[in-house]
């Protein structure tokens, strides 16, 4: 086991689950507001598990932002993808001029974008590029692993430390997003191995493509698994053969939510990917995350299932880049804003709802 691999399995061990306390007194504060009990459903739910991640029942969303991985993937030789290659690079940069849908979307909300360039396939630049290239794009996994065991956990440390960097900021919420051409395979290629599946159902069309492509896409997956032949039992030999750069990120940034005590929104099927992948490493982990919605992808709703996740919004997205995630963001903020904002039945006069027997 290499240096990087056994610093990862130090920070893992350093994972706790959350404050079921903090998640006790935000249930009893959503009973007392003055109104039908449970009436926001889900938008409860998450402000409770906020409580418990966040450690106090004082709920605080005051400052967030989107974390986009962006990185290239050597399967797009494949002919799996609708666009080349150098669309990562011109997109990535366009996240540091604001040009990008999610950074549209992220200024109607007040949330920052964060670009991380950890393995696009040319030099990138930019105000406020986060720069850690591992490598200019991983490997074609139909020949072979995608990365080295230590480029993965490297990878996974980098995003945990992002976190840790954007937490001493005052970030106190975190959506994830990513850039990478070819990413859907290797997400596609994850889940298959991940949860048994066949390569035909967790695999989508991505970016447009055409049912020609969506045929050698599905033959591309189904030679890299059996070529790398995976042990679904190990994450990381899984994430080393099969994933890419941004994904691997993204693990660390959904593990290093739960060792900072950061809520970690998920983005799509992509970010979902991710977080599958962060929960094989570390099952309590997955109480720090927040579904933001339901990707189109046909995996969508097969990863959240897995991951035992139900999302606030089904908006039949696809686009990535965190657009989802961040489209949940206004939605928190309304519920906290009830959370916090609402008087109580006591200081309206009125009688406590109490529930059905």
């Amino acid at each position: 086991m290499n240096e990087a691999q056994q610093e990862l399995n130090q920070k893992i061990k350093k994972i706790q689950p959350v404050d079921e306390q903090a998640k006790q007194l935000a249930q009893k504060r959503w009973n007392s507001i003055a109104k039908p009990l449970h009436s926001l459903g889900l938008l409860e739910n998450a402000i409770t598990a906020i409580a418990g991640i966040q450690r106090t029942a004082q709920v605080s969303l005051n400052k967030k932002c989107v974390a986009v991985f962006c990185a290239d993937n050597g399967v797009v030789a494949q002919g799996v993808t609708q666009t080349g290659q150098e669309v990562t690079a011109i997109v990535t940069e366009n996240f540091c001029t604001g040009d990008t849908s999610v950074c549209a979307m992220a200024r109607t909300v007040g949330a920052d974008i964060i670009p991380v360039d950890i393995g696009v396939a040319k030099d990138v630049s930019g105000k406020g590029l986060h720069i850690h290239k591992i490598a200019y794009g991983t490997q074609d996994i139909t020949q072979g692993p995608a990365m080295t065991k230590e480029q993965a956990a490297d990878a996974i440390l980098y995003g945990m430390n992002l976190v840790k960097e954007l937490k001493s900021k005052g970030y106190s919420i975190i959506a994830t997003g990513e850039m990478g051409i070819g990413n859907t395979t290797t997400s596609s290629a994850l889940l298959s191995v991940f949860l048994n599946r066949s390569v035909a159902d967790m695999t989508g069309r991505g970016a447009g493509l055409t049912s020609e492509g969506l045929k050698r896409k599905i033959a591309a997956i189904k030679k890299a698994i059996l070529v790398n032949q995976p042990n679904p039992d190990d994450p990381m030999d899984v994430l080393h053969k099969l994933g890419g750069f941004d994904i691997a990120g993204l693990v660390g940034v959904f593990l290093g939510g739960a060792l900072e005590n950061i809520p970690i929104v998920i983005d799509g099927v992509i970010s979902a990917t991710a977080a599958f992948t962060a929960m094989k490493f570390c099952p309590s982990a997955a109480e720090y995350w927040i579904a933001a919605h339901v990707s189109k992808e046909p995996a969508g709703k097969i990863v959240l299932s897995a991951l035992g996740k139900q999302p606030l919004l089904t908006c039949e997205m696809c686009l990535g880049e965190g657009t989802g995630a961040v489209a949940a963001f206004p939605i928190l903020d309304m519920a906290n804003a009830v959370y916090t904002q609402m008087s109580t039945f006591s200081q309206i006069e009125i009688e406590d709802y109490k529930p059905l027997v």
